[in-house]
């Protein structure tokens, strides 16, 4: 289950979307985020998967790769659709005990699922095609105008890279542990769901060690290396807009035209 989770991972390839200008995916996955909850018809929905599907294909990275890292909201998307079947009000379709399924609670859930699985697998689209270095500098720079309001912006970005940086490393982290646990006779596979949850405490006081002493690790080396903050730093290889940066850019205001466009008209 933890190697199914690919946020935060980079998947290396050669495509079109690798070199990409990361500012570029960076406001490409907050547009597309912002458009799946412009209007809801089932055109607008197609065309957000047409977008995402042209996408996908453009970045080489395997459908399937994709599709994994959906195994692990599998249990946050049923208690949305659960919530939005059985708590939104409107025309009955359905009534048994004291539940009630509406037309427009039915409506609700099937959309939200739709929004809920290409919003994950639009950001993780950004994750897998940009490196964490590369990640950082796009924040950087995109949130360089929050310095006029003393925002310390490359604070914030190195943070967030590294936040990303240390999910698969900590997963790594947990599947040893549970291999090891499990080697000395360790259950985590048997009994209810509270059961399987106690199983998991005694995973937490050793991951918790590990990530703090990795915390410590990464903290001291960045001190070696005198790393005093954004100020005065230059890079090794500045951003600076290509030509497909700016096809790029073109091609998603296209698409948040249509949408707009499609949204109106239906």
């Amino acid at each position: 289950m933890l190697r199914d989770i690919t946020m935060g991972q980079y998947y290396q390839t050669e495509s079109v979307i690798h070199r990409l200008d990361p500012r570029v995916k960076l406001a490409g996955t907050l547009v597309y985020i912002i458009s799946l909850f412009l209007f809801e018809n089932i055109a607008g929905y197609v065309l957000a998967a047409l977008f995402l599907t042209l996408v996908i294909r453009l970045s080489h990275v395997p459908f399937k790769f994709m599709v994994r890292g959906m195994k692990t909201i599998l249990f946050l998307l049923l208690i949305t659709v659960v919530f939005n079947l059985f708590l939104t009000p409107g025309e009955v379709l359905v009534s048994f005990w004291k539940l009630t399924i509406t037309r427009e609670g039915l409506h609700s859930a099937v959309f939200m699922a739709i929004r809920l699985c290409f919003l994950i697998i639009g950001a993780s689209v950004m994750t897998l095609t940009t490196t964490p270095n590369n990640l950082t500098d796009g924040m950087e720079k995109g949130l360089r105008p929050l310095k006029l309001f003393k925002v310390p912006v490359h604070e914030v970005a190195m943070m967030m890279s590294i936040a990303l940086r240390f999910i698969p490393i900590l997963l790594e982290e947990t599947d040893k542990i549970m291999k090891a646990q499990i080697a000395r006779g360790a259950d985590f596979e048997s009994g209810n769901l509270i059961k399987r949850a106690k199983a998991l405490v005694p995973l937490l006081v050793p991951l918790f060690i590990s990530a703090f002493r990795r915390a410590n690790d990464l903290a001291m080396a960045m001190e070696a290396r005198c790393y005093r903050g954004g100020e005065g730093r230059t890079k090794m290889k500045p951003l600076i807009y290509q030509r497909r940066d700016y096809l790029a850019y073109l091609c998603l205001l296209l698409y948040l035209v249509c949408k707009i466009t499609v949204g109106k008209l239906l």
